[in-house]
């Protein structure tokens, strides 16, 4: 009877599993929490003019005119029209509100976005969650109520068709991708051109791959002794030389076999980088050129295929701080990251695709050039990652994998997890309790106030600085200059003669004398930062051509007086 007890208890306990949970929603809505968390409550300069064109579009279209700054007849390009649109609509319903909402919303469509694509590319949830949380860390200073949040999203989502596309060819995927064209296209042209810098990588691994098919000094060979051997065939004599020739043309044709059979065998298992050649590569290039037009199907003109071109004849990329070069040695986390790459690559026996070291090598490229790419470096490079910790993994393991994905769904690691993600969540949103919707110590909220309550803007020309003109307009203030840059730049503005930014920049720094600068534009009023190189020697100089109207912390207003005795 004992032992009947006993095997009854043995059987139940081998029966008995312990509890697991779903981990993709465990992770997806982890990873929700900490978007919102690190999504920033206070808006960035851009935000403010996005709204304010979104308003102009909605009451008057598109007339690829400016109406927000004093300067007359500037030609813009409306470069992110439908998002400005789009934000506007959201704007109206709840103010700030529900822009601070929205970016929420898509902060957390990013962020599951790079979980799913990463899981579904490399069928482990366990690792993409881990990545993702890194990724995520990384790209939070990009994470804003601008166009390029959207981008991202769709970004990410295109390598996925991509990769799906030449996997299986679907259809699905080539019209996804067209659609993904289409949006880009019309929410953030700037950076349309690099959805087709994505297609790159996978059409240099076929063009090698096809290269590495050729025997190219045998195919020479083989061509050669064809042609002689037609010759000799034709004239019907030196029948000796021809059997030789055939001799010579059926060993090398062997030669070349042996050649691909070896070629094949070292792909199956290369030292490092692995190549494939897939046909449906080129199905995908007839895809990236269908992608290409669409490009026509905007309100916005040629602007698709033009604005890059301008933004690299002009200066404005050499005089934003988002636009220049990359200093490693102040990015820590990127050099982090850059660390992990190199250290899998040349120390592991883990092997990576030619399709993802062009990827890499392209972006890490991009980012070093401009430090804006920082984000796409981080975005895209979280696949390429993913990927290559997985493959070190099943190398060094027999079931690690599946061990891994099998611990993340066991209750106590599960209790843990979602223990630190709520610690690192509440850290990152603790100094955000507090922000408010508009820093008034970096926008002059009050100094607008007192314009709007106390000066007529009629026939009045403010000159101001770049970071806070967007505000300025927002409040309906015409400018001297915002943060739409292009637009005062002559590739953009139609004005040859007149370059506003290169006289913004070189008046703000004092290579140029500020009274030069304000006679050329008939400047009446300035709005500046008290720590301004341009009020120190108004204050230290007490000129008096400079009445001061306004003084706060932060700003200060001045009248020009022109006529001084």
């Amino acid at each position: 009877m004992k032992e009947n007890i006993k095997k009854v208890e043995e059987k139940n306990k081998k029966n008995k599993k312990p509890i697991e949970f779903n981990f993709t929603i465990i992770a997806i809505v982890l990873i929700a929490i900490l978007c919102i968390c690190i999504t920033p409550v206070t808006f960035q300069n851009d935000t403010y003019y996005t709204i304010k064109i979104g308003e102009l579009i909605k009451n008057n279209g598109i007339d690829m005119m400016d109406h927000f700054s004093w300067h007359e007849d500037l030609s813009y390009t409306y470069p992110h029209w439908l998002y400005d649109l789009c934000t506007y609509l959201v704007y109206s319903i709840a103010g700030f509100k529900s822009v601070y909402i929205l970016t929420c919303i898509l902060s957390v469509i990013l962020g599951i976005s790079i979980f799913l694509v990463n899981s579904k590319l490399t069928k482990n949830k366990a690792i993409s969650f881990i990545v993702t949380v890194g990724a995520l860390y990384m790209l939070q200073n990009y994470i804003a109520a601008r166009a390029q949040l959207v981008t991202f999203i769709l970004f990410i989502w295109e390598i996925f068709c991509i990769e799906k596309f030449i996997e299986n060819r679907k259809i699905i995927y080539g019209a996804m991708l067209v659609l993904i064209s289409l949006l880009i296209a019309n929410l953030h042209v700037a950076t349309w051109p690099f959805f087709f810098v994505l297609f790159l990588p996978y059409i240099g691994e076929y063009v090698i791959s096809v290269i590495s098919d050729i025997v190219i000094y045998s195919k020479i060979r083989l061509f050669i002794l064809n042609k002689k051997a037609k010759r000799l065939t034709k004239k019907n004599k030196n029948l000796d030389k021809l059997e030789e020739i055939n001799k010579e043309i059926e060993t090398l044709k062997n030669n070349i076999s042996k050649i691909k059979i070896k070629r094949d065998e070292d792909r199956k298992n290369p030292y490092k980088i692995t190549i494939k050649r897939n046909n449906n590569v080129r199905f995908l290039i007839i895809v990236m050129i269908l992608c290409a037009l669409m490009g026509l199907l905007t309100p916005i003109k040629d602007t698709p295929y033009t604005y890059l071109y301008k933004t690299m004849q002009g200066n404005t990329t050499d005089n934003i701080s988002e636009h220049l070069p990359l200093t490693i040695s102040k990015s820590t986390d990127v050099m982090c990251m850059l660390i992990i790459f190199l250290a899998i690559l040349i120390f592991t026996k883990a092997k990576i695709r030619l399709s993802d070291l062009f990827m890499i090598s392209g972006l890490c490229y991009l980012m070093l050039s401009t430090r804006r790419q920082t984000s796409m470096f981080v975005l895209i490079g979280s696949v390429v990652l993913t990927r290559l910790i997985v493959d070190l993994i099943k190398r060094y393991t027999k079931n690690g994998l599946e061990e891994v994905e099998k611990a993340v769904r066991h209750i106590g690691v599960v209790i843990a997890l979602t223990a630190l993600m709520l610690c690192i969540s509440l850290d990152a949103i603790q100094p955000k309790f507090d922000a408010e919707y508009v820093n008034s110590s970096a926008y002059p909220v009050a100094a607008c106030d007192y314009i709007l309550e106390n000066i007529d803007l009629e026939g009045v020309r403010f000159y101001n600085e770049y970071n806070y003109g967007s505000y300025m307009l927002f409040r309906g203030i015409p400018v001297f200059i915002d943060s739409r840059a292009d637009l005062y730049a002559p590739e953009f503005s139609g004005k040859k003669d007149e370059d506003i930014f290169s006289d913004f920049i070189n008046t703000s720094s004092i290579s140029k004398f500020y009274e030069e600068t304000f006679e050329k534009y008939n400047i009446t009023h300035l709005l500046i930062s008290k720590k301004s190189k341009t009020n120190m020697i108004i204050s230290k100089t007490e000129d008096i051509k400079y009445k001061e109207l306004y003084s706060d912390d932060n700003f200060i207003i001045y009248e020009r007086i022109v006529n001084v005795e």
